[in-house]
């Protein structure tokens, strides 16, 4: 069994950043496909940043060249890396793993999520 928890949410101004945090109970992220979601009201859920174990990344072209997603296996921890946040940024952020239990078995944890509202 494996717990995720989101911090580093909050009100933040137009333009500013955060950094999203994401801790494991136990070392999975480097056996791992890593993502952050989000889910703005009224919205569907979205992807924002994926890395693979092997660290290749991808980004929705909303938030290219803006977040970066990130990971500290040691500390069992992922990040989300947010600059020049805008309101359309707003959401509830979900960090996501997909861990490798062995070569071809997968389980599927998520986070509680944490709340990123801007103000323009």
């Amino acid at each position: 069994q494996v717990q995720l928890v989101e911090s580093g949410g909050g009100l933040v101004q137009a333009g500013k950043s955060l950094r999203l945090s994401c801790a494991a109970s136990r070392s999975i992220f480097s056996i791992s496909t890593i993502a952050w979601y989000r889910q703005a009201p009224g919205k569907q859920r979205e992807l924002v940043a994926i890395m693979t174990s092997d660290e290749r990344t991808n980004y929705a072209e909303s938030v290219k060249g803006r977040f970066t997603i990130s990971r500290e296996n040691a500390k069992n921890t992922v990040y989300l890396q947010m600059n020049s946040l805008k309101p359309e940024d707003t959401a509830v952020y979900y960090c996501n793993a997909d861990v490798s239990t062995s070569a071809y078995m997968h389980r599927n944890y998520w986070g509680q999520g944490t709340q990123v509202t801007v103000s323009s």
